[in-house]
């Protein structure tokens, strides 16, 4: 069976890239491609490296262009998805919808107050299903069947995996919890920004959102929480990003205080028993650390850790393709599961070099 897939707000790079995903997968067939700005233009002139496109042209981000279809995929700006999502599934009870962006990863309505502003929506099923939580069981579970799915944030994504599995075994102090991420300007969208522009980022790093200001911290403190099965405030993560001279990829590097008596060969087998078995997580041998040049265009995180001892912390390095497992590849493998497909399909564990 063949899905027809609608991509809403396509010509961002988040839905250029679940274009691509999809225009390749054997078992999904790309159908509308919508954007506002950009309607009427040839999908090409935008995306030139999607030949698949062919000489199709952006359609109106309107219910009646997308309602027609298996799937509808949501690339919009926060604060815009939950209201056509909201339509989309109250003409079409039966669509599938996904949302790439953060109108419905969170829970609480007080967090979405505190770092988006305006109306909650309703969250979804989250679409991380390597995501372990306390029971020991993992989110594909929720995710087999899903109709309404909420992928998660790349940023997110870069440390849940590193902090999840500690978490899970007690491994870790949750209060002592500290990341850096090197971060590619296309995690923050097709935003004509000065702090975006080639000219500011070329030879340049930013730091941004410092203080607690960034808004994927609740995400990172709701899943981290879930997977040690404590209340949220249980939490406290510090967090500071940088612009770096990338056009993929996030590096992260996380640091928390080792509980007494853990030690090496306890987080080896915390990240063994959490991600043994996984298709697209690697944990690399004792000592090695990820880069994000090996991912680069893979559906792969990469995770390196070790523990110094004699300060008692543990670091984790994290690295993803923020456009594939940080969005759209993350959004694809949901779909797999959901859907009842392998859930490798469409996907690749390995990256383009150099």
């Amino acid at each position: 069976m063949t899905f027809r897939i609608a991509i809403a707000g396509a010509s961002g790079y988040a839905g250029g890239e679940m274009a691509r995903l999809v225009a390749a997968h054997p078992s999904f067939e790309l159908g509308t491609l919508s954007a506002h700005s950009n309607e009427g233009r040839p999908v090409r002139e935008v995306h030139p490296h999607l030949r698949s496109a062919g000489d199709s042209v952006f359609a109106s981000t309107k219910l009646e262009a997308l309602v027609d279809h298996d799937v509808v995929v949501l690339a919009l700006p926060h604060g815009q998805s939950a209201e056509l999502g909201e339509q989309l599934v109250t003409a079409r009870p039966d669509l599938i919808v996904v949302d790439l962006g953060a109108d419905r990863r969170l829970i609480h309505g007080d967090d979405w107050e505190a770092f988006y502003g305006g109306p909650h929506a309703e969250p979804w099923t989250y679409g991380m299903p390597e995501l372990l939580l306390a029971d020991g069981s993992k989110q594909r579970s929720a995710l087999a069947g899903a109709t309404r799915i909420a992928a998660p944030g790349c940023n997110a994504s870069a440390l849940t995996f590193a902090l999840a599995p500690l978490a899970h075994k007690g491994l870790i102090d949750l209060t002592s919890v500290s990341a850096s991420l090197a971060v590619a300007p296309s995690g923050a969208g097709r935003t004509l920004r000065d702090d975006l522009l080639a000219s500011e980022r070329l030879s340049s790093a930013q730091a941004y959102a410092v203080g607690g200001r960034h808004r994927h911290i609740p995400e990172i403190i709701q899943s981290v929480s879930a997977a040690a099965g404590l209340p949220a405030n249980s939490v406290r993560l510090s967090m500071t990003p940088m612009l770096v001279p990338l056009s993929r990829g996030i590096l992260a590097v996380t640091t928390a205080s080792v509980n007494a008596g853990f030690g090496q060969s306890d987080v080896r087998a915390a990240f063994d028993a959490a991600y043994g078995d996984e298709a697209f997580v690697h944990v690399l041998s004792d000592g090695a650390m990820p880069s994000t040049g090996s991912v680069l265009g893979s559906n792969t995180v990469a995770i390196g850790f070790d523990v110094d001892e004699r300060s008692g912390r543990v670091t984790v390095v994290s690295a993803i393709d923020n456009l594939v497992k940080g969005t759209a590849g993350a959004a694809t493998q949901s779909l797999n599961v959901a859907l009842g497909l392998p859930e490798t399909q469409g996907l690749s564990v390995d990256g383009v070099a150099p």
